[in-house]
């Protein structure tokens, strides 16, 4: 009586790399995907932050004829933007105005506010991802994260849009 041999059924080596290599690809697309949704969050967090602060400060503006002092601000002349940050200006808006100001942006850089001198203009500012405030903005849509979001009286002056990088 002869031995009858059953064939294996398993996976060879090759079909498992081929499966992991797959896989791999699958994951490297996923995570850049992620990682660009995560920074687009954070814009419009930020931009969302700024719209709050731009309402209180109008409000504030409206019961007293004028926007909080701050330094920094020679829009659209000068192009010096804001340099202090809003923190300095939080105490005046809070609890009246705005509950609990947003202080800092999508990636934890605080905003910058600026008004002119006369307090009849204002400036908020995010530096961006990378947290560095531009020496020159662009003025308009940005498509890269590190540009900054930019407020001017009541509207973005420069803000993302489309396809970031």
């Amino acid at each position: 009586m002869r031995a009858r041999r059953t064939a294996s059924r398993g996976f060879t080596l090759i079909e498992l790399l081929i499966v992991v290599a797959i896989i791999g690809i699958i994951v490297a697309i996923a995570v850049v995907n992620m990682i660009n949704a995560i920074q687009r969050a954070k814009q419009k967090r930020s931009m969302a932050d700024i719209k709050s602060l731009s309402s209180a400060l109008e409000a504030y503006a409206v019961d007293l004829n004028s926007y909080p002092a701050a330094a920094g601000y020679s829009l659209p002349s000068g192009l010096s933007l804001p340099t202090a940050t809003f923190g300095a200006v939080a105490g005046e808006l809070s609890p009246t105005y705005i509950r609990m100001a947003p202080l800092q942006d999508g990636w934890n850089s605080w905003y910058l506010y600026g008004a002119s001198t006369s307090r009849a203009d204002y400036a908020v500012r995010s530096s961006g991802a990378d947290g560095l405030p531009q020496a020159t903005p662009l003025f308009g849509p940005t498509t890269d994260f590190t540009a900054d979001i930019i407020l001017v009286d009541g509207a973005f002056v420069q803000f993302p849009e489309g396809a970031q990088r």
